[in-house]
């Protein structure tokens, strides 16, 4: 037999091999993990979906088709090797599929519940376009990533060779959390600064638990701390030290500080009581949830119970309101959008979750006025119709002349997005650049700051976004302060 016959005879094997564990979208049907029903759900805060058991993962990773070109993993901010780990779940090398999962993401559990799969990953899977049903690929991810912790696969970072340089950061958001990790397995010393009382970020005070529950959350933070990162909560840059003085005590820092700072509706009324920003509501709600003393929910302020409930936004925090609303036992809970449903940010699977639990969403409708004496209590809104697309590409709203109509409010949520607050003034630091959108101005290529030694990584500098990117920029940012250390490094010894 010659060498070439053998090769082509071997590769034939091995292909035969893959077309019997994978490709199977034909034979066997999309599946999703059950979802309580809408009844049961809406009375408590638990995660909706239920784990796959283990067959099921195993088939439907089987359904990758393990295209040439994976538009998955072209579409995930993150590039997962996410064919790979389908291919390795199908043959039930769970541990192997954890370890690649994890070597592109620090945190799979958290992105198997909350991405929006169906923009990114799997919205783009081949066999989606081809009408078959997209490979559930975040429920794969979730579970592949659930199997490791049970089976003790998820380790603390151990650290052979701790180098004496030590860096700062601000915010223990995702960016922040994957940026020390990532700088941490160098050998780093890292400490993370935040002004909350827990890590987190928008993980633990943004997101309800019926999408991430905290102890998720808690888990990987207390996986960091055993791997040697040390926390510093309630903790305020140019309060308890400026900038200036944070520099001193680090050798590189950055600002991972997330934008909280809510965007306004700007109309008559909006001076009325009962008019809420909605990381205020969804905080209010995330703190009674682990226990704590929340003052403007206890005395009724914040709890949506048998009140009717307004919410403005079309995103995905505009999602987590009106569906925290609902659990919180909410007379009514409308949801104002002023373009249509094709034309929603947020993501469509969100939306089916609302619509089924009892939402009423009024598309193209634009807030008009605020009416009520001293608080709120309805709210003029106009009817919208759509133009020609603008700048974005998408269809610009115009108001309908004469259409408004009145809505009965107790509370209204605003869920406009949000914007980076004034670092420069919070810091007392002014010589920190930023753009004409309030972000922090970066070097492109190092994420660098116009400060030497200062990176700035997540949505500080991208604005609003999506966790998935704030872990890719966290990321990158650590390995651009590393190459900025080892430059140190060996000046030093030079």
């Amino acid at each position: 037999m010659t060498l070439l016959r053998f090769i082509h005879l071997k590769y034939c094997y091995i292909a035969s091999l893959m077309t019997e564990k994978m490709l199977k979208f034909v034979d066997i049907n999309q599946k999703n993990p059950s979802k309580r029903n809408e009844i049961e759900r809406k009375n408590d805060f638990d995660e909706i979906y239920a784990e796959f058991i283990h067959e099921n993962a195993n088939k439907q990773s089987s359904r990758c088709s393990q295209c040439g070109v994976p538009f998955c993993q072209v579409h995930c901010p993150l590039s997962n090797n996410i064919p790979d780990w389908l291919k390795l779940t199908a043959e039930n090398r769970l541990e192997e599929a954890y370890e690649l999962s994890q070597s592109t993401n620090n945190m799979p559990e958290v992105c198997g519940r909350i991405c929006p799969q169906d923009r990114l990953c799997e919205g783009n899977c081949v066999i989606e376009q081809s009408g078959h049903g997209t490979v559930t690929i975040g429920s794969i991810e979730k579970y592949i990533t659930e199997t490791a912790w049970t089976k003790g696969w998820v380790k603390p970072i151990e650290v052979n060779n701790e180098l004496d340089q030590s860096i700062g950061i601000i915010g223990a958001g995702p960016a922040g959390l994957a940026c020390g990790e990532e700088l941490r397995k160098k050998g780093y010393q890292i400490t993370i600064y935040d002004r909350y009382d827990r890590a987190g970020g928008l993980l633990i005070y943004g997101i309800p638990n019926f999408k991430l529950e905290k102890h998720v959350v808690n888990r990987r933070i207390k996986l960091l701390k055993d791997g040697g990162i040390k926390f510093v909560l309630n903790f305020e840059v140019g309060k308890d030290l400026s900038l200036s003085e944070l520099r001193e005590k680090h050798d590189s820092i950055l600002i991972a500080t997330g934008v909280y700072k809510p965007r306004e509706v700007n109309i008559p009324g909006s001076h009325l009581k009962n008019i809420f920003p909605a990381m205020e509501f969804l905080t209010a709600s995330n703190r009674k949830g682990l226990g704590d003393k929340v003052e403007l929910f206890d005395n009724g302020t914040l709890d949506a119970k048998a009140k009717d409930i307004i919410v403005i936004g079309g995103g995905d925090t505009a999602m987590d309101c009106v569906r925290t609303s609902i659990r919180q036992k909410a007379k009514s809970v409308k949801c104002i959008y002023r373009r249509d449903k094709a034309n929603m940010p947020g993501s469509a699977r969100e939306v089916a979750n609302a619509e089924e639990e009892g939402i009423e969403f009024i598309w193209l409708s634009n807030p008009k006025e605020f009416k009520g004496n001293g608080k709120v209590q309805s709210l003029i809104v106009d009817k919208i119709k759509l133009g020609d697309p603008d700048e974005s590409g998408r269809r610009k709203p115009i108001i309908e002349k004469n259409s408004e109509f009145e809505i009965r409010a107790d509370i209204v949520i605003k869920a406009l997005g949000f914007d980076p607050e004034e670092l420069p003034l919070l810091f007392d630091e002014s010589r920190l650049q930023t753009t004409k959108w309030g972000t922090i101005k970066t070097n492109f290529d190092t994420m660098e700051t116009n400060i030497p030694g200062v990176f700035a990584a997540g949505d500080i500098v991208r604005g609003a976004s999506l966790v998935v990117w704030a872990i890719k920029d966290g990321r990158d940012a650590a390995k651009s302060i590393d190459n900025y250390l080892q430059l140190k490094r060996n000046k030093k010894v030079a």
